[in-house]
């Protein structure tokens, strides 16, 4: 792929590409290869052998001292290495005979290069987490599912994926977890050097409107910009419009709260709404999750209901002789006490593609 060129800047754009997929397909192929081997270390190094530990011959107090030390990474890492190399190892019965790993189709997704030892590590924690409540049979299901839908993806994307499969894996678990976060949220309000200093920690269901909100505004400030007849073609004019994401999240909140302290005003949010999405047979049992358009961790049913009590959500239930059930409530200022919020989101949620329960 380098063909003739001495270095990077000899590639073009194509061969780039190609070399940077070949590099990343390299580095996750010697990474399992390496869990692999640190996993065969820790075991030979192991607390019960003593002084006759393959680490401590070598002058290290534990495997991971000797896998950091050699291999320029921190022990976080080192046992990171450790954990995906033994759940993926082959393993012997009390005879000797061969048997398949912990996690089979994790080290073929290991080995194969599809996966990064960072995310095989994040899957790792969450089925040996889920593996006593779920059992083994939803285990090797989610097993399968996350080894395919987490190949090629970043791992942000990857955390995204464990969240909704925990949800899913142990949903009773999910409710406790969101009242010790609903417990931790907060909001400092600090002024230093002229300015005022917000710090808020929101958990998902608080922060819901917030960020959705926010948003609305962020996009309508962008269209509005796009749309404008005569747009200044000169940047660098004073009166372009130079306003980042973050300086617009600031002014929604400006207007958001002096709208409150008026509440004459119309605040522009390009139509954003709350969406929660669920099944119905979670939301008529109240167990299971549900997750919230924009947000990354699922909520549990009662936090879902209260949102849908609010009067800002639109529960619409798709497949078969479906029936939408809008809820009333104090939406907006503007808004009648039993006014229905705009059909279109629902059009829109529709189009968007649903799945049936």
């Amino acid at each position: 792929m380098w063909a003739d060129a001495g270095d990077a800047t000899g590639l073009s754009r194509e061969q780039l590409i190609a070399v940077n997929d070949a590099i990343g397909v390299l580095r996750r192929r010697l990474d399992a290869a390496h869990a692999d081997v640190a996993a065969r270390i820790a075991h030979e190094s192991r607390a019960e052998l003593g002084s006759g530990s393959l680490a401590k011959e070598y002058g290290y107090r534990t495997a991971g001292k000797l896998l950091a030390a050699t291999g320029g990474i921190s022990t976080g890492d080192a046992s990171r290495l450790v954990k995906v190399g033994e759940a993926t190892a082959p393993q012997t019965d009390l005879v000797g005979a061969r048997l398949p790993a912990r996690y089979e189709l994790l080290r073929e997704a290991l080995a194969s290069g599809a996966l990064s030892i960072a995310a095989a590590g994040l899957i790792i924690a969450l089925l040996d987490r889920c593996r006593v409540v779920a059992g083994v049979g939803r285990i090797g299901l989610a097993e399968e599912i996350l080894a395919e839908r987490c190949a090629g993806l970043g791992l942000d994307d990857v955390r995204k994926l464990i969240a909704r499969a925990e949800a899913w894996l142990d949903p009773d678990g999910v409710q406790p977890k969101d009242e010790e976060r609903r417990a931790k949220r907060s909001c400092t309000i600090v002024e230093r050097d002229g300015m005022v200093h917000l710090n808020a920690v929101l958990d998902a269901e608080t922060a819901a409107p917030v960020v959705t909100a926010m948003r609305g505004y962020v996009s309508a400030a962008f269209a509005a910009r796009k749309d404008a007849p005569n747009p200044n073609p000169n940047p660098d004019a004073a009166d372009a419009n130079r306003r980042t994401v973050p300086m617009l999240h600031a002014d929604a909140l400006a207007m958001f709260c002096a709208h409150v302290l008026g509440c004459e005003s119309r605040v522009p949010l390009a139509g954003a709404t709350v969406i929660v999405r669920l099944t119905l047979d979670d939301l008529q049992a109240g167990s299971g999750s549900a997750t919230i358009d924009g947000m990354d961790h699922p909520v549990n049913i009662g936090a879902a209901r209260r949102m849908a009590a609010a009067g800002g959500v639109i529960p619409w239930v798709c497949g078969g002789r479906a029936k939408s059930w809008i809820g009333g409530g104090r939406n907006g200022c503007s808004r009648e006490p039993n006014a229905s919020p705009s059909r279109n989101v629902m059009v829109g949620v529709r189009c968007a593609g649903c799945h049936r329960g």
